[in-house]
């Protein structure tokens, strides 16, 4: 695992992405990936701007990183997310072969990586990352928490 003070400042990146999005609508999470301390992606979700259900905060940094390097395979790429990835997005971490998954908040509704399916877990997953949960999960569950409060 990376230091403790980078893998803070890179959460602290995607936390900040995070309260982006709130601001614009969206569901509140924020992803930044990294590859040799250097950031290749930062986003967040983007599903009401875009249109697109898969515009999950993961599924556009992924895509981001892999232009960045001209490549689809993430090898040496760490990916900091503000919550547990749902099916489809633990689904595009394992097929870019993301080295290390850092998360934030649980998801138990929706999330795939330790709760609901628990993607990484299965004989059928041909790659699965180092997985770091609760990186941040205080202020990540709270964004959360405060942007379905609002809508309810």
């Amino acid at each position: 695992m990376a230091g403790s003070f980078m893998v803070g400042s890179f959460m602290d990146m995607a936390l900040a992405e995070a309260r982006a999005a709130a601001a614009a609508g969206e569901v509140p999470v924020g992803c930044v990936i990294v590859r040799g301390g250097e950031v290749l992606a930062r986003t967040r979700n983007r599903t009401l701007a875009d249109r697109d259900p898969t515009a999950h905060a993961e599924m556009l940094a992924i895509r981001q990183a892999a232009a960045a390097i001209g490549s689809g395979r993430l090898v040496d790429c760490d990916l900091f997310v503000t919550l547990e990835p749902c099916t489809m997005c633990a689904g595009a971490l394992s097929f870019a072969r993301i080295r290390r998954l850092y998360y934030g908040a649980a998801d138990p509704k929706g999330g795939a990586v330790e709760s609901g399916v628990q993607f990484f877990s299965r004989e059928t997953c041909h790659h699965r990352p180092d997985i770091y949960g609760g990186i941040g999960e205080q202020e990540a569950a709270a964004l959360l928490r405060g942007f379905f409060a609002a809508r309810r």
